[in-house]
Order: structure tokens, then C-alpha cells, then sequence
């Protein structure tokens, strides 16, 4: 019988851990023994709770903020110094750049990031050297990277200096996989999507869906532009719209914010914890991002078979396949855009037959199951490490 390892998990906010690793950590608890660090709040105490996994709260900032940064390093190499790790997981940029350097200082053994998107991407100037410098520093520290998608391990190896042998993609990537069960059409699932589509009457429209923060460089600007043209021409037309504004980091412009108002073919529900019912009421997800990791939400549509109109960039090109189960369009280009939603809301028989595609390649390649294996086999690994050493 192996020997349970201690592991700490980091996210810089406690949303990453109770929905971009929902499942996850709780899963893991059954054969090493789990923590999870992240940001104080109402939200971490929720997932305590929900995930039976015991907690630490660390405050970190999402955005650059040395002072701030600082502190969190030295309460990170505290809370080691007295939990003593064998390995130490991180996910999201400063929650990486913080545990990693804490965790090297400290000499634990095993020290792990996760990369899901890198917001250097989008940046230039003296931000994209500052997130450079940040990035390089994390994976100096780390000893093993896990991009979640092949096009990301790709950037990485052309941008940062890092060895080939020390940087990994799990199984067909994504960070969580997605569980095919849960999110699948069942009778209570469509229950409310029924009860969804007869309150704002969308039985005989063709409705789109955007779920994810609202923030430019999710597109969804060029997404309402797009849309307020395409529905002052198609009249029997909706958008709804998931989640939650940004005010902080990234945020969208007045003009964005006029046309959720004043078009009333866009329903704005905020942020929904369970999105089954409202994807399965939708004909079509709308992602048009300029930069992703491997979003989950395009797993999640696909599990729910309906298709996808994602920007052709890394991670979502990875699952979708253009004309196969979704489209995919140029980013940051209305015109792409425009022409893509105008071809599935005209095409009836073009979007039913990418929505019997989507869900075949959701189950055959990103089931949770594969991909925990694949993370159990990793600590499997550093588990003979650790204790052959003792």
C-alpha cells in the first residue's frame, strides 16, 4: 500500500478552486492527504464545507501589487514551515509566482504549477516584460510545469526559457476534465431549461449564450457589437449572457454596457452557479476570446451537445473542430464573427448536425476520470520519490 503524500493546493481566489477544480481536490483527498490555500473570504469557507477539505486562508491580489505581494510570500513560507509538504501544487498566476518561490525556499521537494492562460499574452510593454519576468521566476522555481493545452506548452517554449524535459500536458489537456454525467441532458436538467426558454418565450428563437466574466478580452465587446447588428436584422434572435463584470482588471467599455441595457433581445442573468439547465435551453455557446487556457465552458457545452463558436486559438481549437462540432473564427474580428453566428442561426440543418458531433468528442477525450488519473499518476511518481528517499 503507498503511502499518502501531503499535498497543498494554491489558487489565488477561492472561485478558482470551487469551479475551475470543482471535484478535484475532493477526489484526491481519497488517496493523499489535501490543502487548500487561497484567498480569505465567504467563498473559501463554502468550499471547506462543500468539498470536505481542509483550508487556509492566504490573501493574494490578482493584479501587480509588489507591497502587497511581498507579504503574501512571507505568510506563504510560514504556513509551510509549519504544514511541512511534500508537495506543493499552484494554479493562476500569483498564487504560482508566490508558492513556487516559497516552496523553493523552504526546499519542499515537489513543487508543481499548473498554467490556464497566461495574461501576458495579451499584454505589451513594460507589463509584458514585468509578467514575463514573473512567469520565468515561477517555472525557475518549479519543478514540473503542466500547461493545460498543447498550444500554451507551445507559446511557453517559444517565450520563456525552460527545459523540454521539466514542462508536461495531461492527457488532452484542460485542468479538471469535465464530468460527462453531470453534465449531460437529464430529465431535471431539462426541466428548467423548459421552464428557462417559456419565461423569456425562446421556444421559437434561435438563442446564442455567453458564460464567463465580462471582460474585453473575452470578446464579449466584439461578441455585443456583433450581436446588436445581427439582431436588428434577424428579429427572431436572443443572447443571453452569464457572469459576472470585471470592474478591476480588464473592464468593458460604456459602449458594451449600453448595448446590454438597451437591446432587449440580450438577457443579462449574472452570475448562475449551476449553467446546465441554461446551455441545454441554448442552441449555441459564443467564446470569442483572444486568449485562453483551456476553457472550461466549451467542455461544458459540448457535454450538453451544443455547439460552439470559439476564436481559433489555443486551447479552444483543441476542442473544437471547425465544421465538425462548433466554428472557429478569427479573434478580435467582428466580420469573422458576424458571419459565423449569421451561418448557424440560417443553417438549421448545419448547427443540428454540429450539436450530434459535440458531445462524441467531449466523452471520448476530456471525462474527468482521464484526466484525475492521469494527476494520481503524476503524485504516484513523486510518491516513490519521497518515500524511497526515507
Amino acid at each position: 500500500m503507498k503511502k499518502r503524500l501531503k499535498i497543498i493546493r494554491v489558487t489565488t481566489k477561492p472561485m478558482s478552486l470551487s469551479i475551475l477544480l470543482k471535484g478535484q481536490l475532493k477526489y484526491m483527498n481519497n488517496f493523499h492527504d489535501m490543502i487548500a490555500i487561497s484567498s480569505a473570504g465567504k467563498e473559501l469557507m463554502e468550499y471547506e464545507k462543500e468539498e470536505g477539505i481542509k483550508t487556509i486562508s492566504l490573501n493574494m491580489t490578482r493584479k501587480i501589487t509588489p507591497f502587497k505581494d511581498i507579504i503574501s510570500l512571507i505568510k506563504m513560507i510560514k504556513i509551510l514551515k509549519k504544514e511541512h509538504p511534500d508537495v506543493v501544487h499552484s494554479h493562476t498566476p500569483k498564487a504560482g509566482v508566490i508558492s513556487m518561490l516559497a516552496s523553493a525556499l523552504c526546499k519542499i521537494p515537489h513543487r508543481l504549477h499548473t498554467v490556464g492562460g497566461l495574461p501576458l499574452m495579451e499584454a505589451n510593454g513594460i507589463k509584458r516584460k514585468i509578467l514575463l519576468f514573473v512567469e520565468w521566476l515561477t517555472y525557475k522555481c518549479a519543478t514540473k510545469i503542466y500547461p493545460n493545452s498543447y498550444g500554451l506548452k507551445k507559446f511557453i517554449l517559444k517565450n520563456i526559457s525552460i527545459p523540454k524535459n521539466k514542462i508536461l500536458v495531461m492527457g488532452s489537456g484542460s485542468s479538471n476534465g469535465i464530468d460527462t454525467d453531470y453534465f449531460n441532458r437529464t430529465k431535471e436538467v431539462e426541466k428548467i431549461a423548459l421552464a428557462y426558454k417559456k419565461k423569456f418565450a425562446l421556444n421559437k428563437m434561435f438563442s446564442f449564450i455567453f458564460i464567463g466574466r465580462f471582460v474585453k478580452d473575452k470578446g464579449i465587446e466584439e461578441l455585443l457589437s456583433v450581436f446588436d447588428r445581427l439582431s436588428n436584422k434577424y428579429k427572431d434572435t436572443r443572447l443571453s449572457l452569464l457572469g459576472w463584470e470585471e470592474k478591476d482588471l480588464d473592464p468593458i467599455s460604456y459602449k458594451a454596457k449600453k448595448i446590454i441595457v438597451s437591446n432587449k433581445k440580450i438577457i443579462n442573468l449574472g452570475f448562475k452557479k449551476d449553467i446546465r439547465s441554461y446551455l441545454a435551453a441554448s442552441d449555441c455557446l459564443v467564446l470569442p476570446s483572444y486568449r485562453e487556457g483551456f476553457p472550461n465552458v466549451v467542455l461544458q457545452a459540448g457535454s450538453l451537445e451544443v455547439p460552439s463558436i470559439v476564436s481559433d486559438i489555443n486551447g479552444c481549437n483543441e476542442i473544437i473542430q471547425n465544421e465538425d462540432n462548433g466554428l472557429l473564427v478569427k479573434p478580435k474580428d467582428e466580420e469573422s464573427l458576424y458571419f459565423a453566428m449569421e451561418k448557424i442561426l440560417l443553417d438549421k440543418e448545419f448547427c443540428k448536425s454540429l450539436a450530434n458531433s459535440a458531445r462524441k468528442n467531449i466523452v471520448k477525450k476530456f471525462q474527468k476520470k482521464i484526466f484525475y488519473d492521469e494527476i494520481l499518476a503524476q503524485y504516484s511518481k513523486l510518491n516513490n520519490r519521497v518515500f524511497n528517499k526515507h
